[in-house]
């Protein structure tokens, strides 16, 4: 044992946020803080001094944030990051000999004790912290000392060793002796889109403004203005690449196509090229660098599909068979999900010797993407590829290139969404298509934003996708879409639609299935993109209120309020200092009209009854001065589905 373990009296125990023992970084984004929590304590009644220390991982030297002792042996702190990139943060804790002795000392003093000695004791505790002193403190230390050692007034010197003077000293220059400290641990630093984005997806293919023909990458250039104008940040495309011709699917997912149907594209590859090759059907590598420099002028990022599976006439096959599983009969393993069967697509075998070559190239497509401008990529089915070549993967990316997001695309069990959420996927897909009752709404938002997985797993909510129509949306209109919409733009930060069907409330289903009929996954559509609907202008408000509050920014801050009808669900969110706040109220009904009682957040509105607040409703201009913490609610889904307020204090 180490002499500094032996003389180190503090323990440190529990200390959060820390992922799995510390293997895993929690996640933030700049300007984000991280509450550091921790159990801390000694032997006998000796008071303890503890600190945060915390740095970027590639700084030398620690800066200090305070820990607070809250309750028994409870301590709580601290501190915001503001650069991308990878922190280092961990606890230091001593017995603070100065300060218990000047404890000691107050208590000696008020039971009329002789406190001659004590002040010498107290002297020479002031002749250490001098030595760290500068200036006029340094000075001040050394003539209390002198005082304290030979006191000319023994009653006034008494005085200064119980006062805040001598206090406000011992706290500004702590001796620091013998201390514990905890294991590091790391945060992760990402760009600010990590925690709040608005996606939207479309396929390209179905851009055409003229029936008789598909879509190209020019033709999506004319879609970006209109994007732009309805508040989107990210327009997400499925797999631009080559499509297979080999057992093609035809419409409606049939296993024989006909002369001239697109295919799924998520088979990819053929003799035109691979991941890292166009389908010339939308277009050049030029027509895509134009797309993606017209969609940065609209402050637009495109993000791209990622997934790691091929056609039967990927070049990789050829190539590279041994990146395959190869059946007794000289055939490739196809995909499957029983009854579904996918012969147009091969998934890779990640359980061949030739491993470290095929996870280089599967990171050489993110990289060629990304020199093309790409910075954010939307992951097929990750929970199908291995969790050490994801984590290897994202380590790669973290390290090289921070400012990439990726998107999970994991509609699976839990504890799978979370480790891949854990090695590196900056978003992720949720349960959200599946939670419609206030109960289920209020249960997944606390899970999310109240447990451990507030540390590492992002959220973004999708109404809808082209792989799932949820039962709730089929055959419905204006009102069942509006309703999912305002739910997922208001309770998430991140938040994504396929369109156009859904504003368009395009939603026949397959027969007893969660998918849409007439699938753009098996065939070129074409929409109208040019004439504004009611459902667009909604849109458009959502996306706007949300960019003007930054109370919308987070999805961590959601504090749910009470109601008295469990058709009405409300939420307040305010920024963390408190200059925006905002109170959601959303009908879930889609049927009928709701009213009922809400219950303000006094507390955390920091305002007693009576106070008066202003309750301006974004949604239609209208002020309301409310000084009661019950307040009546009345939503109509024909007119408006929601309330979203801002609050001001009158």
């Amino acid at each position: 044992m180490k002499n500094n373990e032996a003389t180190a009296r503090v323990v440190i125990e529990n200390v959060s946020p820390v992922i799995d023992g510390g293997i895993y970084a929690i996640k933030r984004v700049p300007g984000e803080k991280i509450n550091i929590e921790a159990d801390i304590f000694g032997d006998g009644h000796d008071h303890i001094r503890a600190l945060i220390l915390y740095k970027t991982s590639n700084a030398k030297k620690w800066k200090e944030a305070p820990l607070s002792h809250v309750v028994n042996d409870s301590w709580k702190g601290d501190f915001y990051v503001d650069e991308l990139g990878f922190y280092e943060y961990t606890i230091t804790a001593w017995i603070d000999h100065a300060e218990t002795w000047q404890a000691g000392f107050v208590k000696k003093a008020n039971a009329g004790e002789n406190m001659e000695l004590e002040l010498r004791i107290g002297a020479e505790f002031l002749k250490k912290m001098a030595k760290k002193a500068k200036g006029e403190d340094a000075q001040l230390m050394k003539d209390l000392a002198a005082q304290f050692d030979k006191p000319t007034d023994y009653h006034a010197t008494v005085e200064l060793g119980k006062s805040h003077k001598l206090e406000r000293l011992i706290a500004d220059y702590p001796l620091r002796e013998n201390p514990s400290q905890s294991n590091t641990y790391k945060a992760f630093v990402e760009r600010n889109k990590a925690l709040f984005s608005t996606w939207y997806e479309f396929f390209p293919r179905s851009s055409s403004p003229d029936p008789n023909r598909t879509g190209t990458f020019k033709d999506c250039e004319r879609i970006i203005p209109r994007l732009a104008n309805m508040g989107y940040d990210t327009l997400y495309f499925p797999p631009i690449h080559p499509v297979g011709e080999s057992f093609r699917k035809g419409k409606n997912n049939s296993t024989t196509s006909q002369p001239g149907e697109p295919g799924s594209p998520w088979a990819i590859g053929s003799k035109l090229g691979g991941h890292k090759a166009i389908n010339p059907e939308l277009g050049t590598l030029e027509d895509f660098k134009s797309l993606v420099k017209v969609a940065d002028q609209h402050n637009i990022e495109i993000a791209l599909d990622i997934a790691y599976q091929c056609s039967p006439d990927h070049p990789y096959v050829k190539e590279h068979p041994q990146w395959f599983k190869w059946r007794p009969d000289g055939t490739v393993q196809y995909a499957e999900n029983p009854p579904k069967k996918y012969q147009d697509v091969l998934p890779i075998n990640f359980e061949n010797d030739d491993w470290e070559n095929l996870w280089n190239e599967l990171k050489s497509v993110i990289e060629y993407w990304i020199g093309h401008g790409i910075k954010i990529f939307r992951v097929d089915n990750p929970h199908t590829k291995p969790f050490v070549f994801w984590e290897w993967l994202m380590g790669e990316m973290r390290k090289n290139h921070p400012e990439v997001i990726f998107l999970s695309e994991a509609f699976t069990r839990p504890k799978i969404m979370a480790k891949l959420a854990k090695v590196g996927f900056q978003q992720s897909y949720s349960y959200f298509s599946w939670r419609q009752t206030k109960a289920e709404l209020t249960e997944y938002l606390t899970e999310l934003t109240k447990t451990e997985l507030r540390e590492y797993f992002r959220a973004n909510f999708w109404p809808n996708t082209p792989d799932i129509l949820p039962f709730y949306l089929q055959n419905t209109g204006y009102n069942h879409s509006a309703a999912r919409f305002v739910l997922a733009a208001t309770l998430s930060s991140n938040y994504g639609m396929y369109g156009p069907v859904y504003e368009l409330l395009e939603n026949e289903p397959m027969p007893g299935k969660e998918e849409y009929f007439n699938s753009e996954k098996y065939e070129a559509r074409h929409w109208d993109w040019e004439t504004v609907t009611p459902f667009h202008e909604l849109i458009a408000k959502i996306n706007h209120i949300r960019i003007e509050n930054a109370a919308f920014h987070s999805t961590y801050n959601i504090e749910f309020c009470e109601t008295d009808n469990a058709n009405l669900i409300a939420f307040f969110k305010q920024t963390s200092d408190g200059s925006n706040r905002i109170l959601t109220v959303i009908n879930l009904d889609p049927n009928h009209k709701q009213s009922g009682w809400v219950k303000l957040p006094l507390q955390l509105l920091e305002v007693q009854e009576g106070h008066t607040l202003k309750m301006h409703d974004l949604m239609d201009g209208t002020v309301y001065n409310w000084n009661r913490q019950w307040n009546y609610i009345e939503l109509d889904p024909r007119f408006i589905s929601a309330h979203i307020f801002r609050i001001t204090l009158k």
